[in-house]
């Protein structure tokens, strides 16, 4: 047998399993690029105050606050839209 022909032969076992890991390889990055999941659980918003009382306030005096908003679930927290306060006259 010759020595060309032994090489040929064992590149011939190789190439299977050259194909086959190209295609796991392959397989593997588009599961991935794919996971457009959200984290696998629930989302939960959870904000430290729910009203802001400054009592009665001149017209053009302005007031500043801070609001803490936490994700309390185990999920990924996204907003589809701009979150926005709603402010309440005589409440």
């Amino acid at each position: 047998m010759s020595k060309k022909y032994r090489k040929q032969k064992q590149n011939n076992k190789l190439l299977p399993l050259i194909v086959l890991g190209g295609i796991l390889l392959i397989a593997a990055v588009f599961l991935f690029a794919n996971q457009g999941g959200d984290g696998g659980g629930t989302p939960s918003i959870a904000v430290d105050q729910q009203t802001i009382d400054y009592g009665d306030v001149k017209f053009n005096v302005e007031k500043t606050f801070a609001i803490k908003i936490t994700n309390t679930g185990d999920g990924i927290l996204r907003f589809t839209e701009d979150p926005y306060i709603e402010v309440l006259e005589g409440c």
